[in-house]
């Protein structure tokens, strides 16, 4: 079993930054793919990125490229999602995933979910 919890959410102007974490407990962190996901009211839940056990390879929507980066710090457990340029439509909830079983960028594929933090960007 695998337990992720999110922090970092809050309320933000646009244009500023937030830097989301999330804490993995309950296996060896470094040996499995991490993902970040959001989901807006009325929206489904769509993937932001993902990012490989080591940290050497990344995936960002295009929604997100250039503004947001994911890394990881597997000596701490965390994995980080680093938000710039905020825009009042990256307004949702934040959801870390882990544990990934087959498409990537599918919501479906991954087996461990967080319980979200809000993210509100103000315009």
């Amino acid at each position: 079993q695998v337990q992720l919890v999110e922090s970092g959410g809050g309320l933000v102007q646009a244009g500023g930054s937030l830097r989301l974490s999330c804490a993995a407990s309950g296996r060896p962190f470094g040996h499995y793919f991490m993902a970040w996901f959001r989901q807006a009211p009325g929206k489904e839940r769509e993937i932001i990125g993902n990012i490989n056990w080591s940290g050497s390879n990344t995936y960002y929507a295009d929604s997100v490229k250039g503004r947001f980066t994911i890394v990881r710090d597997n000596a701490k457990n965390t994995v980080y999602l680093q938000m710039n340029s905020l825009k009042p439509e990256d307004t949702a909830v934040y959801y870390c995933a882990s544990h990934l079983s087959g498409t990537p960028t599918s919501s479906s594929s991954y087996a461990y979910w967080g319980q979200g933090t809000q993210v509100t960007v103000s315009s």
